[in-house]
């Protein structure tokens, strides 16, 4: 599917309020606001800034799993990794 942005202009804001903010719930994505025919702002929900931010910060951590797996030779298997989270687990309970 095609994410197709809304865009609106600034005025709207003065003028469909309420057209706006139910869109921007509604749609659960961003509109972008053009002021004399630019573009010029962005808004959306609380919801919708709290999802970008959650993907931004997993996109953030695999680029540094990703740079620390360039750095870092050692390869674990899965049983290798699982008793390593146990052991940190278990000291960090103790």
């Amino acid at each position: 599917m095609i994410n197709i942005p809304k865009i609106r202009p600034v005025s709207d804001l003065r003028n469909h309020y309420g057209e706006v903010m139910e869109d921007i719930h509604h749609e659960d994505k961003p509109i972008f606001l053009t002021k004399n025919g630019k573009s010029d702002s962005v808004l959306m929900s609380i919801d919708t800034l709290e999802k970008e931010l959650w993907r931004w910060e997993v996109y953030f951590k695999l680029k540094e799993s990703e740079i620390e797996e360039k750095r870092n030779p050692k390869r674990y298997t899965h049983e290798e990794a699982w008793a390593e989270i146990e052991s940190h687990l278990k000291e960090i309970t103790a």
